[in-house]
């Protein structure tokens, strides 16, 4: 086998991930706004490709001109497939799906006449206050922004034609607008409304044609590795750059003139973006905010629970027995009373968190901020470069810094994504360290949707190399070689997550050769470093059986004689983000679990500061290697992915074994209240 033949694509292979989204949408089985939910995912996660991947390939292609170009168009074909399908499914299904339950989406339709004198109100008393026109023959044409939406408006006035752009302002208002009649709920979109108002708009003119439009740009900011001023500054001037970036994809509908396209791509230099036939609707993730939302069609309730008991002190608690919070099936608020905990008790003399994603109303950094008022030695590795995320960050770091805590800003070249915390409780006159390992951020908001764990403990040999981890990342620097020894039990990108996960690979490799019990089940967010597919590789020519669970990116090709004949890949897409990472190594009978904030690409491997974590306490182990099983024998929402990276059902009854909700049961009866 060539070697090209032994990586799939990262970028078809997302690609398939983000279709994979799409079908749950055509899910006759998922409640009908979920599946209008499902739409605006696929929506969103398609635009932030064009954002941040488009640029990338775009590059790739001019300097692998001979092996970039048909992936290039692959690329192409495949997302213009995804949005025929996405068309598709909201037009023959969705639409008449919700009509059956009174509630008319107007979708490139006439207006009903019943609701004519409510538009009429909303138009004047609200759309009209922001309302802009733009003439696209103007000596220097207005900047049109990143994903906001536009209607090209093409005129006859005084005899001869014309071009407006008219701003949609679905960015000051909500996009839709709801009303009922004759008992129906319609729900309208703002544009259709103001399409409707062109000729009071244009007094003077005929209108000969209205075109909803979008430009996406080019996402990347401009930062140097080796930028040695403050990092949060030249992080705020480049964020303000953002949405001026070059376009990477024109959508306009189908029904645009190509002579209007061309004057639209010659006006704004659009030569280089992709030029991309869509619907008659852009800016579908908008669908997030549908403003109609009856109980019935949506998932069924699934409250969470709480893990921990009724205790004085949630310190004493851990003190006990490691335990695990898995979201979003138990509560939060075992996080956020660590936190809070940290802050009130006087006994508590520090701590330390890293803090990727803050939530935008954060409790955790408001517990930290009471902390520092409190008289606490508090610190705060605060990561800037957490795209999409950075001016969020610098706002609470601001705002923390203030009140006393010690923010400690980005490495240079760097980005620290694990999610760990340390308090240090003083116990008749020592220190005592309480520590949280998580899987996903400490954010409250992404907990509610996303599947991570949250390790609470109080060993010493996971503690002490936490506060080497943060005594590291106060010096702001790359390690040095001689420091990549200096952990031994947790595995820390840039120091020994690489080298320790090989040798466990290694080790069921020679399990196997000798006749021993071996086995690997990993499952990740994405899969695309290819020294570690290399390795499982290998493994599976050795005879190890390798079970991989990967939600997105998957560059390993699955099932191919003399290669891989012995590794299978799955991927589930269901109700909540798959996002905890967990590792099993079967070794010889005595398995070997690590959980961890590391996905194996080459981003986290060689570009982060990682920790995967040991899960050491043998009841835990026994819990996780059950959740990770129920998610293997998934059948429902899950997919097997194929050598060539499409997705593949795993069954034909789509009311099959469903992880996520036998998880959840089986949590709750352990642990529920």
């Amino acid at each position: 086998m060539e070697l090209l033949q032994k990586w799939n694509d990262r970028d078809i292979s997302w690609l398939q991930f983000n279709g994979r989204v799409l079908e749950e949408a055509a899910g006759p089985e998922v409640p009908l706004l979920e599946r209008i939910n499902f739409l605006a995912i696929y929506s969103s996660n398609l635009d932030e490709f064009y954002r941040v991947r488009m640029p990338v390939i775009k590059a790739i292609g001019k300097l692998e001109a001979d092996t970039r170009l048909p992936v290039m168009e692959e690329v192409k074909e495949l997302i213009n497939r995804q949005q025929q399908r996405f068309g598709a499914i909201l037009q023959e299904q969705i639409i008449p799906a919700l009509r059956l339950e009174k509630i008319h989406l107007v979708y490139h339709e006439p207006i009903p006449e019943g609701i004519r004198a409510t538009l009429n109100a909303y138009f004047f008393d609200v759309l009209a206050a922001y309302i802009v026109l733009i003439p696209l023959d103007a000596e220097k044409p207005a900047f049109l922004e990143n994903n906001k939406l536009y209607m090209l408006v093409h005129l006859e006035q005084h005899g001869k034609g014309c071009n407006y752009i008219i701003n949609i302002p679905s960015d000051k208002v909500p996009r839709f607008l709801h009303t009922s009649c004759d008992g129906i709920t319609y729900v309208l979109f703002i544009e259709d409304i103001i399409r409707i108002y062109l000729d009071i708009i244009f007094k003077n003119a005929i209108v000969k044609g209205a075109y909803n439009i979008k430009i996406t740009r080019d996402a990347e900011l401009n930062l140097r590795d080796e930028y040695a001023g403050d990092i949060a500054v030249k992080i705020e001037e480049e964020i303000q750059k953002r949405d001026f970036g070059l376009a990477t994809r024109l959508l306009y509908p189908p029904d645009l003139p190509p002579a209007l396209l061309h004057t639209l791509i010659d006006t704004y230099g659009l030569q280089g973006a992709n030029t991309t036939s869509g619907g008659y609707y852009h800016n579908l993730k908008d669908f997030f905010s549908f403003p109609v939302k009856p109980p019935f069609l949506l998932y069924p309730p699934e409250p969470p629970f709480s893990m921990i008991p009724e205790v004085a002190s949630l310190f004493d608690h851990i003190a006990e027995n490691d335990f695990i919070v898995h979201t979003p099936y138990a509560s939060y608020d075992a996080v956020l009373r660590f936190f809070n905990e940290a802050a009130m008790r006087p006994e508590v003399a520090e701590v330390y968190t890293t803090m990727y994603r803050v939530a935008r109303d954060s409790r955790i950094a408001n517990a930290l901020i009471a902390a520092a008022r409190n008289g606490k030695k508090v610190t705060a590795f605060v990561e800037l470069k957490a795209r999409f995320d950075e001016e969020n960050n610098i706002r609470w770091a601001k705002t923390m810094k203030a009140a006393g805590v010690k923010i400690i800003y980005s490495i240079p070249g760097l980005k620290v994504h694990a999610k760990v915390a340390l308090v240090r409780v003083s116990h008749q006159g020592r220190l005592k360290d309480y520590g949280l390992f998580s899987t996903g951020n400490f954010n409250e908001s992404s907990a509610r949707v996303y599947t991570d764990y949250i390790l609470f403990t109080a060993r010493p040999v996971l503690l002490r190399e936490l506060e080497l981890l943060f005594i590291f990342l106060a010096k702001r620097r790359k390690p040095a070689p001689e420091e990549h020894g200096i952990f031994n039990t947790l595995l820390v990108a840039q120091f020994n997550l690489q080298r320790e996960f090989i040798h466990r690979i290694d080790t069921e490799i020679m399990h196997s050769r000798e006749g021993r019990k071996a086995g690997i089940t990993i499952k990740l967010n994405n899969l695309e470093e290819e020294v570690m597919i290399a390795k499982l590789y290998e493994a599976s020519c050795a005879g190890v059986t390798v079970n991989l669970i990967v939600r997105g990116i998957c560059r390993i090709v699955p099932g191919v004689e003399n290669l891989s004949e012995r590794i299978k890949v799955k991927r589930i897409v269901d109700r909540y983000l798959e996002h905890g990472r967990i590792f099993l190594f079967e070794n010889n009978g005595d398995p070997q679990i690590f959980l961890g904030s590391a996905d194996w690409m080459n981003r986290n491997l060689y570009r982060r500061i990682e920790v995967c974590f040991p899960i050491l306490d043998p009841a835990l182990k026994n819990e996780l290697m059950t959740i990770l099983q129920m998610q293997w024998e998934d059948t429902a929402a899950a997919v097997w992915i194929g050598e060539d990276a499409r997705n593949i059902p795993s069954s034909g009854n789509k009311n099959d074994f469903r992880s996520q909700r036998e998880i959840y049961l089986y949590l709750k009866e352990k642990y529920g209240k």
